[in-house]
């Protein structure tokens, strides 16, 4: 169906304006009536964050999203222009989108008045009524609401005082859709001071001068709970002008965080690279021991990239071990976990305490810890004496990270009850994944060093609680086939 090209057309059709918060009230409501999904790719936010959202649009409100770093705030703002219709007609060559029923600007009203019907009538989509802008110190007055143009005041042979002179900044470009800011608290005071009068009266003043711009805006702000609350950086008139605080967190279940950084980490490398499940959980967990460890900064948070990241890293790691053994698939192990480390302490906001023990020996015990949690999901500790008493005995095993799965499983073996184990949980059949089977086996040693039953020496071994200076038994020291 072709759109109406002038205002008579538009007009003939039956065109009736509303505004972007009803346009936006009503496309949500239709959503959920057809139970459509409000925020593709947003995970665990179902029950909490998601009903805030829907609770400040079906009240017209501009609202606020306070969360910590990577809580998905950017990816919610990028999703609301879906609640946009799919286009709407403006004036052509209208710099605020003027509606061509209710005109906001002099240029829109002069153009009108002097062509009346024939009008042209161009149509904008949702996408283009989006504007997102990142709040800087160095943000101007201008970029934001706009500026006296000399420039075109001269071109035109206006006088500075005509509003034909102004050039609009972003806020008044986003007249009829969504202007979402990011970081708020980083914008400079007098900034916003002059989004008051936009999100109350509906006007805009530049440069002293008085322009009666009644915007059709939907607000929507973005901040970090530490500049929020602690550093005030919101001026107090501006935040009471902001109708609905939306608040984020991270995943609050292990499953969620690992839909999310299954979702959007890059680990379809084009060759064969698996990763077991519990290796997926290992890394999960390695964010909620870090965002409950009290030498992390919580205030700084610890972000939902770092799991990403962690799993890229770990699947080039093992990819790296696959291109030199040409052993595939190449199965992601705990030790590709500890090769991933640069991907955990450059993400790390330390405390006192933790900088005092150093970056890599925080992440290291993070690893542990998490490797600790997920065996207890999967595993009965009661059930691992045997091999506890393998190593109590004198028994010693020492891993090179770079052997074949072949030689792991093999080495895994001699310890007592450590590939029965693995076995009589399900987690992989030694026959017929024997990458998947040492990754378990490795799981098993790291947890149970983490629990303080046996000890990893700095060279890599394994061996008794308290180390003999001679390992006696079955083990693998560094001259056997699986030694570094």
């Amino acid at each position: 169906m072709n759109k109406p090209a002038t205002l008579g057309e538009l007009k003939a059709a039956g065109y009736r304006p509303r505004s972007v918060k009803d346009e936006m009230r009503l496309n949500l409501i239709a959503k959920l009536r057809s139970g459509e999904d409000l925020f593709p790719g947003i995970v665990g936010y179902d029950e909490s964050v998601v009903p805030q959202i829907v609770n400040a649009i079906l009240a017209r409100h501009n609202f606020i999203l306070l969360g910590l770093r990577g809580q998905a705030k950017s990816r919610i703002l990028r999703a609301l222009p879906a609640l946009l219709d799919e286009a709407i007609p403006v004036v052509e060559g209208s710099e605020v989108n003027d509606d061509p029923l209710h005109p906001i600007s002099k240029y829109a009203r002069e153009r009108l008045q002097a062509e009346g019907d024939a009008t042209p009538i161009a149509w904008l989509g949702r996408d283009a009524r989006y504007i997102e802008k990142l709040a800087t110190p160095d943000v101007t007055i201008a970029d934001i609401i706009g500026d006296l143009d000399p420039i075109r005041a001269a071109r035109g042979g206006h006088i500075l005082a005509d509003e034909l002179t102004i050039h609009f900044g972003l806020l008044p470009r986003a007249n009829r859709g969504i202007f979402a800011l990011n970081e708020l608290p980083d914008l400079a005071g007098k900034i916003q001071v002059g989004l008051f009068n936009v999100m109350q009266e509906g006007d805009v003043q530049i440069k002293g001068f008085p322009v009666r711009l009644p915007l059709d805006v939907q607000l929507i702000f973005t901040a970090n709970p530490e500049d929020y609350t602690a550093r005030g950086k919101i001026i107090t008139p501006l935040k009471d002008r902001i109708g609905s605080e939306v608040t984020t967190h991270y995943p609050q279940a292990v499953d969620d965080a690992v839909r999310i950084t299954t979702q959007e980490a890059w680990t379809d490398r084009g060759v064969g690279v698996c990763i077991p499940e519990f290796v997926r959980e290992v890394i999960e967990r390695i964010a909620f021991a870090a965002r409950e460890d009290r030498r992390v900064d919580r205030r700084s948070g610890v972000s939902q990239r770092m799991p990403i990241t962690v799993i890229e890293n770990a699947v080039s790691n093992a990819e790296r071990r696959g291109l030199k053994t040409d052993e595939w698939p190449a199965v992601v192990r705990i030790s590709d976990v500890y090769a991933a480390m640069p991907a955990i302490t450059g993400k790390l906001e330390l405390e006192y305490e933790g900088e005092l023990q150093g970056g890599e020996a925080i992440a290291e015990s993070l690893i542990a810890q998490a490797c600790a949690d997920t065996f207890d999901t999967r595993f009965v500790e009661e059930d691992a004496g045997p091999i506890v008493e393998y190593f109590d005995t004198g028994g010693a095993l020492k891993i090179a990270s770079a052997a074949t799965d072949e030689l792991l499983v093999k080495g895994f073996g001699t310890v007592n009850g450590l590939v029965p184990l693995v076995a009589a949980s399900g987690i992989a059949d030694e026959a017929t994944e024997p990458g998947v089977t040492a990754a378990a086996c490795e799981l098993v040693l790291e947890a149970l060093h983490a629990k303080h039953r046996i000890t990893r020496t700095d060279s890599g071994s394994f061996v008794r609680l308290r180390p003999t200076s001679r390992p006696a038994g079955g083990g693998f020291s560094s001259g056997s086939p699986l030694g570094i």
